[in-house]
């Protein structure tokens, strides 16, 4: 099946993306913490993450000219942030700087036995973007665009210029919000968190719950991550399951920005080349599992050789 859209050429950038980035604080724990009692840390670090920029770093390390579009803090943690998209080749032209603001941050409590997350975070009222802070020439300098649901307005927004410009979108959305299904009205691609379906439609389902929000919203395409059990999606009319890539996890933060981030890139690649969508959505799990290799989110971000090989040497996928 091919991959559903129109991906127009001659653009500046390949992917834009507009939303979220973070500073995460990792702390690796022998086992999660029990209310009222104290353990050593096993590890500590400060290391870049966030839902986009994340995805734009992965892009980036993936071989595509991409554009990270949001706020940072004018602080320590948002000099930090913003240097790790520049060392991965992310141009950060069109993203603020707000004065006197503490960039968004998380705590970030890392299983040492499996890898799995809890996520406690914080973000200054001031680095919100409201939908006049969209610049249109900005978000639509890209062949693709991809939007979180963060700041919905800001997304709904960017989404309406791409769509008016011809650019095809794709939302990496967790939560319903207020707003979001206005947001939804302008998306090609929504690829959701495993919650985030049966909270929107009320279906438990997910293999209802899929074509209900494509039918509802007119996406060409939804995929819902399922972490250790690969990705579900619903597109043309069919369901595609995709498998997930055994991998010994680390950490497993991030990798669901870097399954969009890799969808997106492998999406702009294949379309010139005629791929199809269930080659798109093998990569973009194949990315993901192997983001799982070190502690935080941009750390093991791999190239396109990396997945390549991990494609050809799993032939058994499970």
């Amino acid at each position: 099946m091919r991959i559903p859209l129109q991906i127009p050429v001659n653009r500046p950038f390949d992917i834009v993306g507009l939303g979220e980035n973070s500073l995460d604080l990792l702390a690796v724990v022998a086992a999660p913490p029990a209310p009222d009692t104290k353990q050593r840390l096993q590890r500590f670090a400060q290391l870049a993450g966030g839902q986009i920029a994340t995805a734009m770093a992965a892009c980036a390390r993936l071989g595509c000219r991409s554009r990270y579009i949001g706020s940072f803090g004018d602080d320590a943690h948002g000099a930090l942030a913003r240097a790790r998209l520049v060392e991965q080749g992310v141009d950060v032209d069109a993203a603020r700087i707000v004065r006197r603001a503490t960039n968004r941050f998380a705590v970030i409590l890392v299983d040492a036995r499996s890898g799995q997350r809890t996520v406690l975070w914080d973000c200054d009222p001031a680095l919100t973007m409201s939908a006049a802070d969209v610049v249109e020439a900005d978000v639509t300098s890209g062949r693709l665009l991809v939007v979180d649901d963060q700041e919905v307005p800001a997304s709904a927004q960017a989404a309406r210029y791409a769509r008016a410009a011809g650019i095809p979108t794709i939302v990496d959305v967790e939560h319903v919000r207020p707003g979001i299904a206005e947001l939804l009205q302008h998306i090609d691609v929504i690829i959701a968190a495993q919650t985030f379906p049966p909270a929107l439609t009320g279906h438990e389902d997910l293999g209802r719950a899929l074509p209900t929000i494509a039918r509802e919203f007119g996406a060409a395409m939804v995929t819902v991550t399922l972490g250790a059990e690969g990705s579900l999606t619903w597109c043309q009319g069919r369901e595609i399951r995709t498998a997930a890539f055994p991998i010994d996890c680390v950490d497993s933060t991030g990798a669901g920005d870097v399954f969009r981030g890799a969808f997106a890139a492998a999406c702009v690649r294949l379309h010139d080349s005629g791929g199809d969508v269930e080659d798109a959505l093998t990569f973009a799990n194949a990315a993901a599992a192997l983001n799982c290799r070190a502690l935080g989110a941009q750390s093991a971000l791999p190239t396109r050789a990396e997945v390549e090989h991990l494609l050809l040497s799993s032939p058994h996928r499970v």
